[in-house]
């Protein structure tokens, strides 16, 4: 059975599927300063956390149209699937529903399936792996699907922000909280709720310390590691990305490690020395 995978922007997409005609990315729309960037091959990170840091503004973002989603859909593929930012960010997920809908309308019968990632960023891209994982091994459709809501359910995502401004911008922390926390140098360990909501985990005065503080979250959430694949994304600090997979491979053993940039909205979300981790 042939089969397509379609993740909307905010899932980075590995390297070997830019090319690859079962794998398609959605763009989401970001907002910074009244200025329209679309979230696809053209997004250029630097310029984009330029624009992040000269506006005072919290840069927003719009999810995919149904319709847009709609032509993802049309195509030849026996199996479709569509892995969305968590619908406790977005609006991605109801709008694929609808696309989905939309397009059984006119062609009844047509296997498609969207799966709500309750995560960001290489959470998606996991998903993604795992849904071709199963393709691969000549899974039936509803096999397929309930294999990787199960994958969904045992996922954790985790995040480290170095720059609070988008939190500060967007109201999520007071003014006076920022300054403080920007000149204690404190920084937030993120992570995911069972919903697929952003909760604190906990924090440090530094990013190392940080960082540190999120390789103990992650080990101590992630059971049977051996057998899952761990996957950081960045943005712009590869080198600090590398230096977490060096320390989460000291703690615990994986089966393998992937490390990407962030696209765009995981960039919005990141900012400027952010780090992504899923598993």
């Amino acid at each position: 059975m042939s089969y397509k995978i379609i993740i909307d922007s905010c899932g980075e997409l590995l390297d070997q599927w830019k090319e690859d005609q079962r794998f398609e990315s959605v763009a989401l729309i970001l907002n910074v300063g009244g200025e329209n960037i679309i979230d696809d091959d053209t997004f250029n990170q630097s310029i984009f956390l330029k624009k992040v840091a000269e506006c005072s503004e919290c840069p927003k973002s719009a999810c995919p149209s149904p319709e847009r989603y709609m032509r993802a859909f049309d195509c030849d593929a026996d199996h479709i699937y569509a892995v969305t930012l968590s619908a406790e960010l977005s609006g991605s997920y109801n709008s694929a529903v609808l696309g989905k809908n939309l397009l059984l309308e006119e062609k009844p019968g047509r296997k498609i399936h969207v799966f709500n990632s309750k995560s960001a960023s290489v959470g998606q891209t996991l998903i993604g792996m795992k849904i071709q994982e199963c393709e691969e091994a000549g899974y039936p459709f509803e096999k397929v699907i309930e294999t990787v809501d199960a994958y969904i359910e045992e996922q954790h995502t985790f995040f480290v922000l170095d720059n609070l401004e988008t939190l500060r911008k967007n109201g999520r922390l007071s003014k006076v909280k920022a300054l403080v926390a920007s000149a204690l140098k404190i920084k937030p360990v993120m992570g995911s709720t069972d919903e697929g909501a952003i909760c604190q985990l906990d924090q440090a005065r530094g990013i190392n310390k940080a960082l540190v503080k999120m390789a103990q979250q992650i080990v101590e959430k992630t059971q049977n590691s051996g057998a899952k694949v761990l996957a950081i994304s960045h943005c712009n600090c590869k080198e600090r990305a590398q230096l977490l997979q060096k320390a989460l491979q000291e703690r615990m053993p994986m089966k393998d490690v992937v490390i990407l940039d962030t696209a765009g909205v995981s960039s919005m979300y990141a900012n400027d020395g952010g780090v992504i981790v899923a598993v």
